[in-house]
This record gives C-alpha cells, structure tokens and sequence, in this order.
C-alpha cells in the first residue's frame, strides 16, 4: 500500500526530497511500464509474478503468475489495446488481455533468459532481447518471429525501439551498444498485400539472403558490459549504462555515430539510464542503491535520491505525465522530480498566472490568453522550477500587487508592484527578500515569516515597519483577511489578529493545512491539506469539514457560497451545511482557478486555461432546498434535470418527503412515502387509486394520529367500521352525528350496535325499547321504572302479569349519562388539531408567490438564462396535483344498500379543502429566548449546550480539563429544570425555572446557580475549617468554588469585581492548602525542605487571622529546625504585624520575643533553605507546578483563568491550582456578565 518515501536526499544540492505518489512492498522488481492513459504502472518481479498497481490510489489491482521458472525481467503495456507483454527466465514471451486476466498466447523462440520485451509504437511488433545472444522482432497478430538480429557475441541486456525512427538500440555484456536499421523488415512485413507469414520460428530473408534488419553503428566506448541504452524521445542522441559505472553520450547522424561525452557518479553498476520524456534530464540508477539526476545540458550531476539498503534494477518514466518508476530490492516506487501544480491566483476576472518563468494577467472574459507583464527567477537546475506560490493583494485593487515564493535558497520572494492593466511593454521589476513564507495582510502592506520564526510587516516598498513574535511556533502563513493572517502550526491553524495582536480563533485540520482558498467576499475559506478541507467563516468559526480518500489538489468558491474542488479523479461540490457530492469525473487533474455563473475555470498540467460549463443543477438544487427558495427548487424540478433514487433519498434525509413526493409515480410508493412522513392528503389522494382494505386502515391509524379528525372520519365510512366511527363521534362530542349512527343501527338491525349507541348518547328511551324488543321485559322495565319514564311503565306492567319489581330498584339509585361535551364542534371551525405547515402549502403557487415576493431581486441560485416563462396552466398548479380529496358524503361512501328501508337523509362531511387545519407558529422555548439575550457558559448550561459551553470556555479560559466540570454542568442544568407532573396517562411537564421575567417574556434568564452569595457561602465554610487546620476539606472547597466560579452571573459591576477577587482568594488558598498538605506528607529527615514549605506558607495573601497563624507555624517549625535566623524573621513579622486579637494572642506574642532574644544571640542557620528572609514578601512568587520560588529575573508563565505563577517548563501544562486551563495559554478571558 502508498506510504511515504524511505528515500533520503543526496548531498549535490539543497533540493525537495522525493514526491513519493506511490511506493509498494514486495520482491525484487526487475521490470516497469507505465500504462499510457490510466493510472496503472506494471512490475515484473524477481520471483515469476506480474503485479498491476493503481499508482494513483496506491493499491494493487491484480496479479499474474503464469511464468514458470524464475524471474520476469521485461515488461510492456501495448499503446492502445488491452495488452502487454512480458518474457523471463522460462524463455518464453507471453502477451496478456488484463480484461480478460490472462495470457492468450506464448511466443517461443529464444533459448535463453529474456531480459527486455517491448511493443511498437505503432507497428504490431513485439522487440525482445536475450541471452541467447540476438534480438528477435516478433508480429504480435501473426504470433510469428519476423526477424532476428544477430551480432552480439555475450548476452544482450536491453533492446529498444526508436519512438520515431526505423531504429533498434541494443546493449550487451559485450561492451557494444548496437544501432539497427528496420526500415528494410517495415517495407517487406508493413504493406498491402503482403503473403502468408513466415513459418514459425524463422526470420524472413529475400532472394539473395541478406537480413531484413542490420547493424547500422556500433559503439564502443565502455570498459565492461553495457546494462541499458536508450534513445533521446525528438534529438538524435542515445545513452548508455554499464557495469564500468559510467553513463555515456552518443550522438548519431545519417552516416556515423559518435561518444559525446561521459557522466561519472556512480559507485557501482549502472542498473538503468533514460532521457526524461520532457525536460532535459537523464536519469539512471545502480547498485550502488542510488538514483541520480543530471542536466543533459551541462552533463553534470544535480541531484541524487538515496536508499539505505536496496539496489536498484530498472527505471522508466511515463510517456505523458511527470511521473518516474523505480524498481529496487525491495519493490518499486512512483515518483516526481517537481511539484506541477501551477502557480496562479485569480481576483475578478484576472487570473494572475506564471508561465514559463513570467507573470501572465489573464482577462478571462475576453481571453484565456495574457500578457506578460514581469519575469522571475531562474530555476536553479533544470529539474524544478523552485517556485512555490504566487499571491495576489485583493485588498488593493488600484494596483497590481503580487507575491511570487520560491523554495530555492531556504525561501525568498519577489515582489511586483505595478500600475492595474499592465502590458508586455510595462515591465516590472521586482523587489526581492528572504523568507520562510509571505502573505498580503493590507492594501499597503504584506507579513513575512522570517527564518529566525518571527514576522514582520512589510511595506510595498520592500521596508521593514514592524516586528514581533507569533503566538504560536509558525512553519508557514497565509493570508487571513484585512490585517489578519492565518499561521500553520503542524495540525493546528490560527487566525492571528495583527492590530489586537490576539487569536481570533484556531483550527485542527489533520494532515496540516498546505492551501488556503479564500471566497471571492471573503465570507467563506477553505483550508485544505492532503486528504482534508476545513471550510470556515471569516473569522475562522466551523462550517464542515470532510475528508477524501484521493487527494485533493485545489477549489474554488462560486458565487452563491459553494466550495467547487477537484481530486485527482473527480471535480466535486460541498455546501456550507455539509452537503457535498460529485459534479464530473476527470481524465487527468485539473487546478480550478475560479468559478462563475456555472463555468470553471481551471488550469491543466500543460498550463493551459481552460474554460468548462458545470452542471450545477444537483448543488443548487440542494442549495435552494436548504435556503427554503422554493422558487429555484420548482424551477429545477419542473425542468427536469433532476431525477433518481438519490434525489429522492435526499429529499427525505433532508425532511422534505413533499417535494420528494413529485419525483414518484408509483402509487404504492407514494402512499408508503407520504405515511412515512405524515402526509395525510397525499396518502389520501393514493389509498383512493389504490383502494386496499390495508391501506385504509393504516392512513385510519395516521390520521388518527396526527389528529385529523375529517380524514379519519372519511376512512371509517370506507371501511365500515361503524363501532369505531361511533366511538370518534363521542369522543370528540359530535352527538349530532352519534344520533345519525343509532338510525344507521336500526336500519342495519344491528342491536348492539343500537344499544352501544344509545348508551353513549345517554338516551333512556331507546335502551327500553331495545330491551323490550329483545324479549328482556323485565330489564326494560326496571330501567323505566328507575328513570321515572311513565309513558312506559303501564305497558311494561302489563306484560310482567303482576311480577312486583319494586324491590329491585336500588333507593340510592343515581342518574348515569354521558359527560356534556365542553366544545361542541361547528360549522365555521375546523374539528382537525392545528399543524404548523399542512402538506401542499409550501408547494401551492400562493407560497411560491408570496416567497417571490419576500426574496430580493437577484437573491436567486439560478442562472436568469436558465429561468424559462411558464405557461398559465402550469402557473395556476405548479405541481399538476388537483385536490384529490373528495366530499365525505355519507351516502356512496358507506357503500350499504338497503331494498327494505326508505331513504334517510344523512349530512355530508365537509370538504377537506374548507377544513384545512389552522397553521400556527412554532413559539421559541424558554432556553432559546434566553440564549438570544446573552451567551454566558451559565446560560448555555442551563439550556442544555454542554458542547458549546465546553467550547466557549476553552477559547474564554483555555480548559483542557472538563472532567471536574462535568458534575457543576449537571448541577446547574438540574437547578433550572422542574417538572409538573401530569393527569394519569398523560406525561409530566417540563417547566425552566427563571431568575426573572416568565415563560412568556421575550427575554427572561434561567436561575443562577453558583450565585455571588452561594459561592461565598462556601467560602466562609472553607475560612473556618482553615482555622480548625483541616486543610484537606478546605483544598477541596476552595477548588471547587475556583471551577464553579465560569458557571456563575455578575448582575453588576461590583458583583463582577467581587467574582474576581474571590478567584485570587481561592487561589491563595489552594496555595497554601497544598503547602501545607505536602509539608506534613514529608519525611522527618527531609527537614530543609519542610522548613522551606512553611517559610512559603508566609507568603500565601490570606486572612490576618490565617497569616497569623502560618507565621506561628513557620516560626516553631525553623526553630526546631536549628534555623535561628529564619525564626526570628517569622518571630519579627509576629510581632510587628497588625493582626486582630492582640489581647487574646498575648501569650504567643510574649513566646515570639523570647524567641528572637534567642536567636539573635545564636544566628545562624542549620540547612540552607530557598527562601530569602531579608526580601520583601510582596515581591515572592511561588511556582504553583514545583512549589519552589521563582527569582524576580526568571520569566514566568501563569495560568490564563486562575492567574498562578508558573516556571516556563510548565506551559501548556494543566494547572494544578484549578485544575481546569492551560498554563500559558493565550485566550479572551473569562466573561461573568453581558458586555
């Protein structure tokens, strides 16, 4: 698989190391080919097997294994059919169809090892050489041998052909290399009419018996056996290689050839040597396990590529790219000798652009060709061009301003300043300077990356004006906006103010980011690396990032905010909200330059600019859809360039299933769609194309679902489910329609039915005829007789035939009837629950109008060109869907006949169209408002935004320790969450709670948690603890206020003020509780230092009562010690201080001045401590990371939230006082109320 280069640089000149695009593992390669169109290269392997590599992606296509007998030495794709060729150590000649994987025939002949095979360039000639001596030409059609060219008295090495001329080149062991002439074979195998071909195995010859085929130069020149020679690709030279480590020059004319010169480097034997196909270099490598590069001009050496323990074999370069194979001990590797992306930038409609060494302006509206306005450095050898990068100033556009950077001479720059619409007569000339890296930062000014790492500000005359370190360690710039720059630190970009000297916001693009692509309003960037894009905002704030298996080699914003990049094999789109996909393969890569009005523009590796209509219709589709200008998506659509599954799957990923829905025919499909989304009139429109019993009664259970009562209603009567249709009739309070039911019963002699209806109407009268009907005399009239109905209990009586049923009617007897509805449906209202948007409203034309009519002139995706007028038809119903949903009537729609009955009347539903459900607004929620009104961590807290708030305080306070803020998040969401628990059934209700205004308010704010008061509590907790010496617990508190403290509101100012001194409070105290824990965790025999920990004690800024108390600790301490004069320093400040209680502390200020009395008279020290008792305390720093001090001239370091001090050997530590930041970190600060 690709990995990166083991290869190190020679020492012959300070060049770039190899550009590595391929490199593979496996066993020795004797033989490479480049495919000539794809991206295939072929290796021949020293153990009989043919493996086919996609360079490009760095993996191995497929494998050939036919060979029998020992290495595969050549190899060779054909120019244009699906074949290539190889021949190795089994004397055989093979010719394979890599579509159909296998060989399909063997050419046999040679009697010894092959070392080359190669196919004509155009003739169907397979030239092969061998150790047997000769040199075969074989007709690949005929799979017959034409010639053999005999002459060579050792093994032949190498055999080729000249890539114009009638021409073989040969080497051999026997120190010659050979010229054959085959223009005699070509007139006697190449032409119309020809015989039969040859029996196998024999070369042709005429009537008078001489070859087809002879020598026509040998040269002799070489000490030991030539390996490799090659021809020049257009002049007349050839080169050669040998085992006497030299490299030779030939050059030939129509009667003799001739040596030119020699080239020495080499170690050992020289393996391989060609002319590059393009610039004039040649390249050879050894066994010396080199690769060398040198100037066909000046025939010297100028670059040499090492490997540290493999030889190398073979080397051939691709017939039309840049790119060079090399096979080793250990496998191959693909390469380049130079970077080919051009270098241009395009600003309008210029595109700036160096060509050949000059600076070209393009005018892309008028022409793709330019005018050469400035020249630039020459290269420094003939294999790289040394230049890097070209800038444009976009800030000024008065002038022409541009940056040119190169690579040679560890980084320089040239400057061209000219007047705008400069022509080839107007020369500039440039302004020249050293430098790691450049970018325009102004109109008038442009930053330079020195080499000592800082950068400094340049004026367009090339002028220093200022100077000053980044706040990161810089390895290149780039530009950032107006006096803003981007710096690269490894993974990590920064976007670095110049006038604040402040961070505005940094970034990790892995694999670091190597270009920067600004949009044309420099509203967007795209900061690309390998294989990674970042797209940005302005000041750096995330929009996407996405990553491509195949690399990306360059994008451009269009005009509407979409990233337009190409990889080595696609030209792809990605929208600001993720959204990305591909506009069109590539048949090789292309360097996009810009994009405008649906063209790209680009540039090609031959440096020509090209100009490529787009098809953008799937992006702005997309673009459109996610802006909600469903003006352009109509558009799209019902110009018909957009179809497929992956639209449709789009559609619904995205929650636009309406739109989804024009793309589908299919009624099942369509029905299945809009179920799935809940799209109740679409689903109607194809249950009624469908008519399925199933499909029924699942849009029943949907729209019952969602509510809608009428469609519901509708799909009862399809199905005749007349229970359910009663039982929706009570309970929406419809009793109108209830009544109706009970008059379908009796006509349907359905007397269940009957009575359930009765039942839930609450009519008496009808259960009793139903009982009585039903032969249930007696129940019929105890239920009359209970409910007092007299105009039925004399004939109920009677058929009783004086059965007394008095005494079955309870006295406590109590009236049942259903419950009275409290909203009785009405004609003018909707019976249906309100929905924010119904179906086809987004779709209707009204919506289309009234969107037009709120979208500014020229807000649209579309190209005007492409906007065609619609008919008047169309207009009136964009989508062609009628309203399908008919009157729900009850007379077809039940679909009952009944001979025996008269017809009764049965009031129709009401058309949907009139019933449409109400569209209400979706109201902001408590959180939401809030967070409109301020964005402090405690408010995105409290709304549940743990990531954000996570976010906000690592750029606020550099935290790179969240785990101690995880409980305090979960704290104060809890504290403004409660909940109203709910009716049975029904779930309980979540209700924020709020410090002021109501739910309803436009800005109300949660409750504060940590408030001012609640953290004080805490720490006149911790105050008393400490003077009860319990400095475990105190640690603890006092840490915990220090983390909570980010979580808390300032109302005021003062309140604010008093935040910030309780943080220099909490971080005294930490201070001092993590002296004291270490100083009693000490071993006894460690004395200098306890006496040190509680001399540091001293300096803690704590209360008077707790200061008082560490000068007693620290005096007793030194004194038992033996340190005399350190005691008394503590014992003085004791005595001297101005401490509360001097009453009750008598007793220890009458013990301290004995004990100076005593130390004054011994003075003197028993362990030399770090602590200078003759300094001022105020001027004492502590080191919060060693707990050892930090002398006044020793620069420091402080964590950016808490403020302790620090050693510089500390930064980008976590701080061990809040346990929280960075140490030295550079950030905004914290924030505890709205600015």
């Amino acid at each position: 698989q690709a990995k990166e280069a083991v290869f190190r640089v020679g020492t012959e000149a300070a060049l770039p190391a190899m550009l590595v695009k391929c490199e593979t593992k496996s066993n020795r390669v004797k033989g490479l080919s480049f495919h000539p169109k794809l991206s295939w290269v072929l290796a021949s392997l020293h153990n009989g097997t043919i493996q086919l590599w996609d360079y490009r992606i760095g993996s191995m296509i497929d494998k050939f294994e036919e060979h029998e007998g020992g290495p595969v030495r050549g190899v060779c794709f054909h120019a244009s059919q699906p074949l290539f060729v190889s021949g190795g150590d089994d004397y055989k000649i093979k010719v394979w169809n890599y579509k159909l994987r296998r060989c399909i025939f063997t050419l046999l002949g040679h009697l010894d090892y092959i070392r080359t095979v190669e196919f004509h360039h155009e003739y169907p000639w397979v030239l092969s050489a061998s150790d047997d001596q000769t040199i075969r030409v074989w007709n690949w059609q005929s799979r017959s041998c034409i010639a053999v060219l005999t002459g060579h008295n050792h093994y032949v090495m190498c055999a080729h052909f000249h890539p114009k001329e009638d021409l073989v080149v040969s080497a051999s062991l026997d120190q010659t290399v050979r010229v054959w002439d085959t223009s005699g074979l070509r007139d006697k195998t190449v032409s119309i009419g020809t015989g039969a071909p040859p029996a196998h195995g024999q070369a042709p010859k005429d009537v008078f018996g001489t070859s087809d085929a002879v020598v026509k130069y040998v040269l002799e020149g070489h000490d030991k056996g030539v390996n490799w020679a090659s021809f020049h690709p257009t002049l007349p030279l050839i080169i050669s290689g040998a085992d006497d480590r030299l490299i030779k020059l030939w050059r030939m004319n129509d009667s003799k050839a001739w040596e030119v010169d020699t080239l020495r480097g080499h170690f050992n034997n020289v393996s391989c040597v060609i002319f590059h196909p393009r610039k004039e270099l040649v390249l050879s490598n050894s066994e010396d396990r080199t690769i060398r590069v040198w100037d066909a001009t000046k025939r010297t050496g100028i670059h040499t590529f090492r490997r540290e323990n493999d030889r190398c074999w073979i080397i051939t370069a691709h017939p039309t790219s840049n790119l060079i194979a090399v096979g080793h001990d250990a496998g191959m590797v693909v390469f380049k000798l130079d970077c080919e992306r051009p270098l241009a930038q395009c600003f309008g409609n210029n595109l700036y652009m160096v060509q050949e060494r000059d600076l070209h302006v393009i005018d892309m509206e008028k022409s793709l060709k330019g005018n050469n306005v400035a020249a630039c450095r020459r290269p420094p050898n003939a294999m790289i061009s040394g230049m890097k990068s070209l800038q444009f100033n976009t800030y000024n556009t008065t002038e022409t301003n541009c940056l040119v950077f190169y690579t040679q001479d560890n980084g320089c720059y040239d400057l061209f300043v000219g007047p705008n619409g400069a022509t080839s007569e107007s020369h500039i000339a440039p302004k020249q300077g050293n430098a790691q890296s450049v970018a325009f930062t102004a109109r008038n000014r442009f930053a330079v990356l020195q080499h000592s790492g800082a950068i400094g500000i340049y004026n367009l005359q090339n002028e220093l004006s200022k100077k000053f370190e980044p706040p990161v360690s810089t390895d290149f710039i780039f530009p950032g906006g107006n006096d803003r720059i981007l710096l690269k630190s490894e993974e990590k970009i920064v976007m670095w103010d110049l006038t604040r000297r402040k961070i505005v916001e940094e970034a990790i693009v892995p694999g670091g980011v190597r270009y920067v692509i600004w949009s044309q309003n420099g509203q967007y960037v795209a900061c690309m690396s390998k294989h990674n894009v970042l797209m940005a905002g302005k000041n750096l704030e995330y929009c996407h990032s996405f990553h491509e298996n195949i690399r990306v080699k360059s994008g451009a914003w269009d005009e509407n905010g979409v990233f337009i990049y190409s990889t080595l094999s696609h030209v792809k789109y990605c929208l600001p909200n993720g959204d990305n996909g591909i506009i069109h393969s590539l048949q090789s890569p292309i360097y996009i330059v810009r994009v405008h009005k649906q063209f790209m523009y680009y540039i090609d590796r031959e440096q020509n600019v090209n100009k490529q209509r787009l098809n953008c219709s799937e992006y702005l589709f997309k673009l459109a859809l996610h802006h909600r200008k469903f003006n352009d998506v109509k558009m799209q659509i019902t110009n018909g360039r957009l179809c497929g599954n992956a639209v449709i799957g789009y559609l619904k990923r995205k929650g636009f299933p309406e739109v989804a829905l024009q793309f589908v025919e299919d009624q099942q499909t369509r029905f299945n769609l809009a179920l799935e989304y809940g799209h109740i009139e679409e689903a109607m429109t194809a249950a009624h194309e469908l008519d399925d019993h199933a499909c029924w009664n699942r849009l029943g259970l949907e729209a019952l679902r969602q509510g809608n009562q009428i469609i519901v209603e509708k799909v009862y009567q399809k199905t005749k489910n007349y229970d359910a249709l009663s039982f929706l009739y009570f309970i929406t309070g419809n009793l109108a329609k209830l009544n109706l039911m009970l008059t379908i019963a009796f006509k349907r002699n359905d007397v269940m039915s009957r009575f359930s209806n009765a039942l839930m109407l609450g009519n008496v009268e009808e259960r009793v005829k139903i009982m009585a009907e039903m032969g249930q005399v007696p129940l019929a009239a105890l239920t009359a007789k209970t409910h007092n109905l007299q105009e039925f209990i004399p004939k109920l009586e009677e058929q009783l035939q004086g059965n007394d049923i008095s005494s079955a009617i309870p006295s406590n007897a109590r009236l049942l009837l259903p419950p009275v509805p409290l909203i009785r449906p009405s004609a003018s209202d909707s019976p249906n629950w309100p929905l924010l948007m119904s179906t086809k409203d987004i779709f209707l034309q009204k919506s289309y109008e009234a969107q037009a009519a709120s979208q500014p002139p020229g807000d649209s995706f579309m190209d005007p060109e492409e906007e065609n007028p619609e008919d008047t038809e169309r207009n009136a119903d964009p989508w062609n869907v009628e309203d399908t949903l008919e009157p729900a009537t009850w007379g077809p729609d039940l679909d009952i006949v009944f001979d025996d009955l008269p017809d009764v009347g049965i009031p129709a539903v009401d058309e949907l169209a009139d019933t449409k459900g109400a569209q209400v607004a979706m109201a902001d929620s408590a959180q939401t408002k809030w967070l409109k009104k301020r964005k402090l961590a405690a408010d995105l807290v409290a709304a549940g935004e743990f990531e954000e708030a996570l976010g906000l305080l690592r750029r606020r306070l550099g935290i790179i320790n969240a785990a101690p803020l995880e409980p305090l998040f979960k704290e104060v969401y809890w504290a403004t969450c409660s909940a109203l628990p709910g009716l049975p059934q029904a779930p309980s209700l979540a209700w924020p709670l709020l410090s002021e205004g109501h739910i309803k308010s436009k800005e109300p704010t949660p409750i504060v948690f940590f408030s001012v008061a609640k953290i004080l509590d805490r720490v006149k907790e911790a105050h008393r603890l400490t003077t009860q010496g319990k400095f475990n617990e105190v640690l603890t508190i006092f840490r915990s206020a220090l983390q909570a403290i980010p979580l808390s509101v300032a109302n005021d100012a003062r309140e604010e003020q008093q935040l910030m001194e309780i943080i220099d409070m909490c971080r005294e105290y930490v201070n001092l509780c993590r002296l004291e824990v270490t100083r009693k965790g000490l071993d006894p025999s460690q004395l200098a230092r306890n006496v040190e920990l509680a001399a540091y004690l001293t300096t803690c800024k704590v209360q008077p009562s707790h200061l008082f108390l560490t000068l007693q600790l620290a005096m007793g301490t030194s004194f038992k010690a033996q340190n005399y004069v350190t005691a008394a320093s503590f014992a003085k400040r004791l005595i001297q201080g101005n401490f509360p209680n001097p009453e009750k502390n008598k007793d220890v200020l009458t013990k301290a001045r004995q004990l100076v009395q005593v130390c004054e008279q011994k003075a003197s020290d028993a362990y030399a401590i770090k602590f200078d008792v003759k300094a001022p305390v105020e001027g004492f720093k502590l080191c919060a990371g060693s707990l050892t001090p930090i002398s006044p001239s020793d620069p420091t370091v402080a964590c950016p939230y808490c403020g302790a001090q620090y050693h510089v050997q500390y930064k980008g530590k976590l701080c061990d006082t809040c346990q929280l930041a960075e140490v030295g970190a550079n950030t905004l600060g914290i924030q505890l109320r709205p600015i």
